[in-house]
Protein backbone atom coordinates (compact mmCIF):
# COMPACT_ATOMS: atom_id res chain seq x y z
CA UNK A 1 0.00 0.00 0.00
CA UNK A 2 0.96 3.42 -0.47
CA UNK A 3 0.78 4.15 3.19
CA UNK A 4 3.34 1.31 4.10
CA UNK A 5 5.46 2.52 1.35
CA UNK A 6 5.29 5.91 2.71
CA UNK A 7 6.25 4.66 5.92
CA UNK A 8 9.11 2.21 4.43
CA UNK A 9 10.88 5.64 3.00
CA UNK A 10 10.51 7.23 6.36
CA UNK A 11 12.07 4.46 8.35
CA UNK A 12 14.70 4.34 5.81
CA UNK A 13 14.96 8.15 5.62
CA UNK A 14 15.79 8.05 9.93
CA UNK A 15 18.11 5.21 9.10
CA UNK A 16 20.19 7.59 6.88
CA UNK A 17 20.38 9.93 9.15
CA UNK A 18 22.06 7.62 11.79
CA UNK A 19 19.09 7.12 14.05
CA UNK A 20 19.77 3.63 13.69
CA UNK A 21 18.29 1.09 16.82
CA UNK A 22 16.38 -2.25 17.21
CA UNK A 23 13.11 -0.86 17.30
CA UNK A 24 13.91 0.77 13.76
CA UNK A 25 15.19 -1.84 12.35
CA UNK A 26 11.75 -4.14 13.44
CA UNK A 27 9.42 -1.31 11.81
CA UNK A 28 11.58 -1.56 8.89
CA UNK A 29 11.56 -5.41 8.74
CA UNK A 30 7.71 -5.23 9.45
CA UNK A 31 7.41 -2.58 6.43
CA UNK A 32 9.66 -4.79 4.14
CA UNK A 33 7.57 -7.97 5.20
CA UNK A 34 4.62 -6.46 4.23
CA UNK A 35 5.79 -5.42 0.94
CA UNK A 36 6.88 -9.31 0.47
CA UNK A 37 10.00 -7.67 0.25
CA UNK A 38 11.59 -11.04 2.45
CA UNK A 39 15.31 -10.49 2.11
CA UNK A 40 15.43 -6.51 3.14
CA UNK A 41 13.05 -7.59 5.72
CA UNK A 42 15.45 -10.44 7.23
CA UNK A 43 18.27 -8.63 6.47
CA UNK A 44 16.46 -5.35 9.24
CA UNK A 45 15.07 -8.06 11.25
CA UNK A 46 18.38 -9.51 12.00
CA UNK A 47 19.98 -6.32 12.52
CA UNK A 48 17.05 -5.80 15.30
CA UNK A 49 18.23 -9.03 17.44
CA UNK A 50 21.99 -7.72 16.47
CA UNK A 51 21.47 -4.59 18.55
CA UNK A 52 19.19 -6.27 20.63
CA UNK A 53 19.14 -9.55 21.32
CA UNK A 54 16.63 -9.66 23.84
CA UNK A 55 14.15 -8.20 21.70
CA UNK A 56 11.27 -11.22 21.53
CA UNK A 57 9.03 -9.73 19.37
CA UNK A 58 12.06 -9.09 16.30
CA UNK A 59 12.87 -12.72 16.64
CA UNK A 60 9.33 -13.64 16.22
CA UNK A 61 8.82 -11.23 13.30
CA UNK A 62 12.48 -12.94 12.23
CA UNK A 63 11.28 -16.54 12.22
CA UNK A 64 7.98 -15.64 10.39
CA UNK A 65 9.76 -13.93 7.63
CA UNK A 66 12.36 -16.87 7.17
CA UNK A 67 9.59 -19.25 7.03
CA UNK A 68 7.56 -17.05 4.47
CA UNK A 69 10.42 -17.02 2.50
CA UNK A 70 10.70 -20.80 2.78
CA UNK A 71 14.19 -20.57 4.96
CA UNK A 72 12.45 -23.15 7.23
CA UNK A 73 15.73 -24.12 8.68
CA UNK A 74 16.71 -20.65 9.81
CA UNK A 75 13.09 -19.88 10.34
CA UNK A 76 13.44 -22.91 13.18
CA UNK A 77 16.62 -21.72 14.58
CA UNK A 78 15.05 -17.76 15.26
CA UNK A 79 12.26 -19.53 16.84
CA UNK A 80 14.42 -21.07 19.42
CA UNK A 81 17.10 -18.63 19.78
CA UNK A 82 13.57 -15.92 20.14
CA UNK A 83 11.88 -18.58 22.63
CA UNK A 84 15.02 -19.20 24.85
CA UNK A 85 15.03 -14.77 25.00
CA UNK A 86 11.53 -14.64 25.94
CA UNK A 87 11.81 -17.43 28.47
CA UNK A 88 14.86 -15.51 30.20
CA UNK A 89 12.36 -12.37 29.77
CA UNK A 90 9.55 -14.51 31.39
CA UNK A 91 7.46 -13.04 27.90
CA UNK A 92 5.15 -15.85 28.65
CA UNK A 93 3.16 -14.75 25.62
CA UNK A 94 5.81 -14.51 22.94
CA UNK A 95 6.88 -18.43 24.05
CA UNK A 96 3.51 -19.34 23.21
CA UNK A 97 2.56 -17.89 20.10
CA UNK A 98 6.83 -19.13 18.91
CA UNK A 99 6.10 -22.45 20.62
CA UNK A 100 2.89 -23.26 18.31
CA UNK A 101 4.85 -21.76 14.93
CA UNK A 102 8.02 -23.86 15.58
CA UNK A 103 5.73 -26.96 16.13
CA UNK A 104 3.99 -26.25 12.90
CA UNK A 105 7.62 -25.77 10.85
CA UNK A 106 8.94 -28.97 12.41
CA UNK A 107 6.02 -31.23 10.87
Amino acid sequence: SILSMALRDNLEAMLARGQDSALLRYGLGGEYLNLKQHDKAIEHLRKAVALDAKYSAAWKLLGKTLAEAGRTNEAIKAYEDGIRVAEEKGDKQAVKEMRVFLKRLRK
